[in-house]
């Protein structure tokens, strides 16, 4: 198995080093003092949290603590959230459990340190919510790390695979959801499908058992992080390279029944992890913890998930739609890829856009599409690798400038200049160059 973790780009460890210390230096400034830490964990955040504390501190899988936590000495009803849902009589967490699994290190390191040091260790005091700050930064490292490791099969040089991990990261929403909301789902669903996609690229070019296990074993965590990533599946063709590929490495799974059935036992596993807690909790493995939300998937907003003033995706992180101009290049180098790309593009919008709440409430930009930066960025840094000479130091000056464009409209965002869910073309108009919020 070719995983050069050690033997790694000097520049690249060094790219990589720079942009920690960048987001951890980011990241305690914004988050760390005073009584800032209490926001780290907001919103959604502190549904995908709960789950551990509920297990490893209060042994209380229907959240009872619930209010002791939220109305007493941690009250701000400016990061008040219920993530409870009432199924057959019982509270549950509304949202799904691979988040803390993720987040499960940071969590009982910061716990160990808290009992070591006498503090509270219930869950929520202010060492809490600091490790899961690192723990989106970590998560983003390591997919920008294996990101890295896959750009060099698609035969990326290294300078070109520095100025890719620079751009996606910092011209993306990736920073905003690693750095100021890293206790939200995407950063960790970004780095397990990234390492999901290089792996599944690895397999196509040499079959293995151990492989394909270990492939199992992330898209059982992928399914457990958000369900609807299971889309992912559809960028096996993009991973094989070409049909002789796809064709070979299928034939070699299905020769071996054992190994097959082994393989699905191990992600059904997994991925029952959370029909187990349901049963345990409200007594049936089946819930619909989202009830009154769905997809309508005859009524997609297509033109609103890119191009709104509410969220689009375009609209507030260009360096995506720039990306997509690489495909006119990877056409040319492989048809084969660049139509898995389009067909695999076309597949997720649908999916994205059919749900309900297509702008996915309070967010920067259209946060779910961070899962699925690896696709982006195998463009984006293959029209780095093919840009000639004036056309290359364009594309590096568009880019700086999308990148300045990003982070400064994350700032507006953080000071709710650009409000969190009810923006319009006037207001964004309006307050475009604006950097008070008087």
């Amino acid at each position: 198995m070719r995983l050069n973790w050690i033997k790694n780009n000097t520049t690249e460890n060094f790219t990589l080093l720079l942009v920690l210390v960048i987001s951890v230096w980011v990241g305690s400034n914004i988050s760390w003092g005073k009584d800032r830490w209490k926001g780290i964990l907001e919103s959604d955040a502190r549904g995908y949290y709960a789950y551990l504390p509920s297990i490893f501190i209060y042994q209380d899988l229907n959240f009872d603590f619930f209010e002791k936590i939220e109305n007493g000495e941690y009250h701000d009803r400016h990061y008040y959230y219920d993530y409870r849902v009432k199924i057959n009589g019982n509270s549950i967490n509304k949202y799904w459990i691979g988040t803390s699994v993720c987040e499960l290190p940071f969590f009982l390191s910061a716990h160990g340190i808290t009992l070591l040091t006498g503090g509270k260790a219930d869950g929520y005091s202010k060492l809490y919510p600091i490790f899961i700050n690192l723990s989106g930064i970590f998560y983003a490292m390591a997919g920008l790390f294996f990101l890295t490791q896959l750009l060099q099969l698609y035969g990326i040089s290294s300078a070109n695979k520095n100025l890719s991990v620079v751009f996606v990261f910092f011209g993306t929403n990736l920073f905003y959801y690693a750095v100021v909301e890293p206790g939200m789902s995407h950063v960790y669903s970004f780095a397990v499908i990234t390492l999901f996609v290089y792996l599944l690229k690895l397999f196509f070019e040499a079959p293995s058992s151990k492989m394909l296990i270990l492939i199992s074993i992330l898209l059982g965590l992928i399914f457990l992080i958000r369900p609807q990533n299971m889309v992912i599946l559809f960028i096996v063709p993009l991973a094989a390279g070409n049909k002789e590929k796809l064709k070979a490495a299928f034939n070699w799974v299905l020769s071996d029944f054992s190994l097959l059935v082994k393989v699905l036992l191990l992600f059904f596993s997994i991925g029952s992890i959370q029909l187990f807690y349901y049963k345990i909790a409200c007594g049936t493995f089946i819930v619909d913890s989202y009830p009154g939300e769905s997809f309508n998937f005859l009524a997609p907003h297509f033109f609103e998930i890119f191009f709104s003033f509410k969220k689009g995706l375009f609209v507030y992180t260009p360096l995506y739609l720039l990306s997509l101009f690489g495909l006119i290049f990877l056409f040319k180098k492989s048809g084969w890829d660049a139509i898995s790309i389009v067909i695999f593009f076309i597949l997720l919008t649908y999916l994205l856009a059919s749900w309900h709440n297509w702008w996915y409430g309070g967010s920067f930009s259209s946060r779910v599409y961070v899962d699925y930066l690896v696709i982006f960025s195998i463009c984006f840094s293959t029209l780095l690798q093919n840009a000639k000479k004036k056309g290359r130091l364009v594309l590096i000056f568009l880019s700086v400038l999308i990148t300045l464009l990003c982070q400064f409209q994350i700032y507006q965002y953080r000071y709710a200049i650009i409000h969190w869910e009810n923006m319009t073309r006037e207001a964004y108009l309006d307050n475009f160059f604006r950097i008070t919020t008087n």
